[in-house]
């Protein structure tokens, strides 16, 4: 098959396997979602959703944090790692909302681009998960099993991988599709040992084809 027929066939496999796809990151608001997903950079989810309730307790609104000294955020986020870059992205970012979007987080792709600390994988998780919109999220574990699979070949570039994605994944499809992702690459194709043997795609995925018949 094709890549676009594999594409498919995978999530038609994965949407069998789980069912709900969802966000991994507790959030209420679309700006908390811009907060957690900042603080998720090499960080674990679960330790963000351990720090994020101590930061809104303090600072409940996007004016409260726009409003606060970058001091007493970073005191709050530093068990998350990279506390100063990171407190200073939410402050900067929180600012252009208050001042700029009157405390809303815009549905544009581009809009979302120009807020600070805001990249792709952040625009195209909020693109998907508040807003409804098409998006493909290309986190670590949509960039390793792509190429696993052999959805995208050898590619590591988020940018890159996410542009491949786009010519064979349904546009409605792909919010849903990366987060079964993190779910299978937690679950089942772990990082460093995948379980091949126990993967409903073993007989479509490239690098599980190959490791079934080595053994």
């Amino acid at each position: 098959m094709d890549k676009k027929e594999l594409a498919l066939e995978v999530i038609r496999r994965l949407k069998k396997e789980y069912p709900l796809a969802a966000c991994t990151l507790d959030y209420r608001d679309a700006w908390q979602l811009l907060v957690s997903v900042r603080l998720a950079a090499q960080c674990t989810d679960k330790r963000v959703d351990m720090v994020t309730p101590k930061l809104y307790e303090k600072f409940p609104s996007v004016r409260a944090l726009a409003e606060a000294d970058v001091g007493d955020i970073e005191e709050i986020v530093r068990p998350c790692g990279l506390g100063p870059s990171k407190a200073r992205d939410i402050s900067r970012c929180m600012k252009v909302l208050h001042e700029k979007y009157h405390d809303q987080v815009p549905d544009d792709f581009q809009e979302l681009l120009s807020l600070p600390g805001v990249g792709r994988k952040s625009a195209n998780l909020v693109m998907g998960d508040v807003f409804g919109k098409p998006a493909i999220v290309t986190d670590t574990h949509c960039i390793r099993l792509c190429n696993l699979i052999g959805l995208v070949d050898n590619i590591k570039e988020p940018a890159k991988v996410e542009k491949e994605l786009w010519k064979i994944i349904p546009p409605e499809e792909g919010s849903d599709l990366c987060h079964r992702f993190v779910h299978h690459g937690r679950a089942v194709c772990v990082a460093r040992h995948p379980r091949c043997e126990n993967c409903c795609l073993k007989d479509i995925c490239r690098h599980g084809r190959e490791a079934l018949s080595a053994e």
